[in-house]
């Protein structure tokens, strides 16, 4: 049976199929399966690998070290595209629901996306969330992880079109994006699980997080 988040990621893709124009959505399925058929999801950072060292700045320009995160014990990490992304709201909302079962298993929680400080600072603020929302600018971290991907050229105009300018929310005019990723870390930096994956319609169902946690 279907977790909560999974459902509402399903009727999103239904809503979206229903009211996109029938060339878009065959665009983007299309630009969504040579993006898997590159092969990046399995050259990313897995199970066993170290995490990489990294040092962000928070919602709130302050600076957030991830050596500082381990020594309080295991760290989920998960990377999204951007608030402007109905999905990765959707999985934010599901982890602040889950936030005080994940603290009480000793484990921090952070957001880390390529968008500028102040769009972090509005995710933070539309959904409630309080747990730290990382600026990525650059995709720097995200690019040690090997989650960085260009966004098809036929879809810019497109997302544009949408309302979706990266180029201004990102502060670059690369239009990389990062997979949607989570990763349980060990407080010895050492990756556990993880789930990442080349369609962004899916994320891991926070259910299934907490059970990892407790494998840990």
């Amino acid at each position: 049976m279907a977790g909560e988040l999974e459902q509402q990621l399903e009727h999103l893709t239904r809503d979206f199929a229903a009211q996109a124009p029938g060339d878009v959505v065959a665009l983007m399925a299309d630009a969504m399966a040579a993006l898997a058929d590159s092969g990046i999801a399995g050259r990313a950072l897995s199970i066993g690998d170290a995490m990489p060292h990294f040092t962000l700045p928070d919602a709130t320009g302050r600076t957030v070290d991830s050596r500082d995160l381990l020594q309080k014990g295991p760290l989920v990490v998960t990377f999204y595209r951007g608030e402007w992304c109905p999905y990765c709201n959707l999985q934010l909302a599901a982890l602040q629901r889950y936030l005080p079962a994940i603290a009480e298993r000793g484990t921090t929680l952070v957001a880390i996306a390529p968008t500028l400080p102040d769009e972090s600072m509005n995710m933070r603020q539309k959904l409630n969330l309080a747990f730290p929302v990382l600026s990525d600018v650059g995709n720097r971290v995200a690019r040690q992880f090997g989650l960085v991907y260009a966004l098809d050229a036929r879809l810019r105009p497109i997302y544009a079109a949408f309302g979706v300018d990266l180029p201004a929310r990102n502060g670059d005019d690369s239009w990389e994006l990062p997979l949607a990723a989570t990763y349980v870390v060990t407080r010895g930096g050492i990756i556990a699980h993880s789930f990442l994956t080349a369609d962004y319609r899916r994320r891991l169902e926070p259910a299934l997080l907490l059970r990892w946690l407790g494998d840990l």
